[in-house]
């Protein structure tokens, strides 16, 4: 890992350090969360188990170098078949899976050991940080099955890194990206038959980190909690790769300078929520926020990051602390940099929308989302004639393949699964 270690020397924040509590809180036990029949994962799926016992999933993890590390709490399930759903649509929805990953903060500050558990609910003392205070952080990333059965993970580093970057900001622990890796790669085994066929979509993978001990007065939480769950996902937008039609917001604001829109805290989601509403009540796919100072320049999307297109130049917001440094964004302009392409990350300013040959979004979930439309002080701009734009489709072509392991990856960013 020592690409990753150089990789996160290079992150500078100057935040000021918070001393973590040493004392005993109450902890958080999963708590499994039954079906209408009592199972603990989808009626459909029951006739797909073969229930192993613990003597078995040792072997497992003797095959399975990435669940070695892994504590299972009761039996493990092992199918070669896949789960019985409706893989041809699968939408961006929740579907609970068989197994989460849970790993717990010691009072020294180290995480101990991690464990695969049957998914259920969770139960949290009401006190807990991230319940009052909004301590807690989270990432997205997916697992995709290539056509030969192998399974591969897109970046899974960069959202490690991340996230130590975003819980020095939050005054927490974070799992070292050994330990981030390690977990990503045991969750995504153990929920195995949950991964999409080839073509059909992903498994979207989310990493929680939250503050699960109990605190009163406003302070960092005495003990925190990492935990993993996944669910197999089709398409974002319900348009699909089709184009999407925005909105842009000029009063309400995503983020402020100085406060926490750099980082994936679960606070700058909940404060896109008024204006996300309004907006598809009318109609609209999504939400475009400009910076709350001068009010004209673009920030993002409520969950994405946006990018601008005029002839061979390729435009988006820089990364200044009030907009997420996007993993897809990243990946985005090495690709389009590597297909020709020239990419500016500055100010850009809401009039260069009026002028723009193609404008698109990026994101985990979304991938790249072509913009066919966008609304500001009610004149609508429309762009490559209501279709998907030449240069979107160019570089969602390259990195899904690129993702899906069906073109060589001469980035090094795919990791696959064993």
């Amino acid at each position: 890992m020592e690409r990753s270690a150089a990789a996160f020397a290079g992150l500078q924040p100057n935040y000021l350090s918070c001393p973590f509590f040493r004392r005993n809180s109450y902890t958080y036990v999963p708590s499994p969360s039954p079906f209408a029949d009592g199972s603990l994962s989808s009626p459909s799926s029951l006739k797909l188990q073969k229930q192993l016992p613990l003597a078995s999933y040792t072997a497992l993890q003797a095959r399975s170098p990435s669940m070695r590390d892994a504590v299972l709490s009761d039996t493990y399930s092992e199918t070669a078949e896949l789960a019985n759903i409706d893989w041809e649509n699968l939408g961006f929805a929740f579907l609970p899976t068989d197994y989460m990953y849970i790993m717990k903060c010691a009072r020294d500050g180290d995480f101990s050991k991690g464990e695969l558990q049957r998914f259920g609910n969770i139960e949290m003392n009401p006190s807990a940080g991230v319940l009052n205070y909004g301590q807690g952080l989270f990432e997205g990333l997916k697992a995709y099955r290539k056509e030969d059965g192998n399974i591969l993970l897109f970046r899974p580093e960069e959202n490690a890194l991340r996230m130590r970057l975003g819980a020095e900001r939050m005054c927490m622990p974070s799992p070292t990206v050994e330990q981030f890796l390690e977990a990503v790669k045991a969750t995504v085994l153990a929920n195995k038959r949950w991964i999409p066929p080839p073509g059909k979509g992903s498994l979207y993978i989310r990493p929680l980190l939250m503050g699960s001990g109990a605190v009163l007065g406003l302070a960092p939480a005495p003990e925190y909690t990492f935990l993993i769950y996944v669910s197999p996902v089709g398409n974002y937008f319900k348009e699909g790769v089709a184009p999407i039609h925005l909105i842009i917001e000029h009063e309400l604001h995503r983020a402020t300078p100085g406060g926490t829109g750099g980082v994936k805290t679960i606070g700058n989601y909940a404060a896109v929520l008024k204006a996300q509403s309004a907006a598809k009540a009318k109609g609209y796919s999504d939400v475009l926020y400009l910076d709350c100072v001068h009010k004209r320049y673009l920030e993002e999307v409520s969950s994405c990051n946006i990018f601008v297109v005029k002839d061979n130049v390729i435009s988006t917001p820089a990364i200044k602390g009030t907009i997420l440094p996007g993993i897809t964004r990243k990946s985005i302009i090495d690709v389009a940099r590597s297909q020709g392409f020239q990419v500016e990350e500055r100010h850009v300013a809401v009039d260069e929308l009026l002028d723009a040959d193609e404008v698109f979004c990026t994101g985990t979930a979304v991938v790249v989302s072509p913009v066919g439309s966008i609304t500001y002080m009610g004149k609508r701009v429309s762009y490559s004639d209501g279709g998907v734009g030449v240069v979107s489709q160019q570089l969602y072509s390259v990195l899904t393949r690129l993702q899906m392991g069906l073109i060589e990856d001469k980035m090094d960013w795919t990791v696959e699964v064993r």
